[in-house]
């Protein structure tokens, strides 16, 4: 019997889940800081997005491979075209695409805005799995809870979104969107995957993900760029952290826990990516954000009730 079959089952967690699930989403929420940083939002200098991409993929693959090394562990060999079809689909879908959505937004809107969008994407991956897996029915409370979350997501926009739509902040908001769609359809990619093993899996979809992503570079001459030491130390921490350590640690907590509770960490992302928007940026957000986060909690509450809690 699993987690998810005993409904108000109480589980003892031990001490390292508990820090594994604590540095996750302080590595996740950091993230969105980081890329403000780095692309120097509400200043004059800053990165491009072309740049911040490549940086950060690039130092996550280095850390991902280097721990693949350490542990003695190998990528599948190239003729296993299945697992390196999925490698490279997870690594266009559930890297390249997002993070550079999110880039290009954060340009325009704040970190803790950014943050809140990925509390929606239980909803969409509970949608998706309904509509692509036999074994994923769809009950009443999953479709109550679909509309609500899906009624989050207006809520986010808010009423300044329809009277200034087609406005930058409101383009950044959509790119949010489409980068929260993007990560859950990789994790409709992984629910379908064969067995792998997870520090390979990471190392091989990030490395991926970092190949494709460094011609963007070129498309910006270094002319065009005003940036200093700071901006680099943030792409710097985005590889080191985000998009390496955490990966790995990503890996360690559903082994040790599984996806279920680690999926919880899309709860806790938005509220401490809002607690370091407001200490470090001094961001505050509009009542409608936080209606919409609980509109999308109690949709993904609801949704999960109606389901069978496979994907997480």
């Amino acid at each position: 019997m699993t987690e998810a079959s005993l409904p108000g089952a109480k589980i003892a967690r031990p001490a390292i889940v508990w820090i594994l699930f604590a540095t996750l989403t302080t590595l996740w929420a950091g993230a969105y800081g980081l890329t403000r940083v780095a692309v120097g939002k509400g200043t004059l200098e800053g990165l491009p997005p072309e740049w911040v991409l490549p940086g950060r993929l690039t130092g996550g693959a280095i850390v991902l491979l280097t721990l693949m090394l350490v542990m003695g562990k190998r990528l599948p060999p190239f003729s296993d075209l299945r697992r390196w079809g999925v490698i490279g689909a997870m690594g266009v879908v559930g890297s390249l695409v997002p993070f550079f959505l999110i880039t290009v937004a954060q340009q325009t809107v704040d970190s803790s805005l950014a943050a809140l969008y990925t509390a929606a994407a239980p909803v969409f991956v509970v949608l998706g799995a309904t509509l692509f897996f036999a074994d994923e029915r769809m009950t009443r409370n999953t479709g109550l809870g679909v509309l609500l979350g899906f009624a989050g997501v207006l809520a986010l926009f808010g009423p300044d979104a329809v009277r200034h739509f087609g406005s930058a902040s409101v383009t950044a908001q959509l790119l949010l969107l489409l980068a929260t769609l993007s990560f859950s359809a990789s994790t409709l990619i992984a629910r379908a995957a064969p067995k792998m093993d997870a520090i390979p899996l990471a190392a091989g979809f990030v490395t991926v993900s970092a190949v494709v992503s460094w011609p963007l570079a070129l498309t910006v001459h270094p002319s065009e760029v005003e940036a200093d030491w700071h901006h680099w130390a943030a792409v710097a921490g985005l590889g080191l952290g985000p998009s390496g350590i955490a990966q790995a640690l990503y890996m360690a907590l559903v082994a040790r826990a599984g996806a279920t509770f680690q999926s919880l960490t899309g709860y806790s992302v938005p509220v401490v990516g809002a607690a370091f928007g407001w200490l470090f940026f001094r961001e505050t957000q509009s009542w409608n954000a936080a209606l919409a986060f609980a509109l999308i909690l109690g949709g993904v509450w609801l949704a999960r009730q109606g389901g069978r809690g496979r994907v997480g």
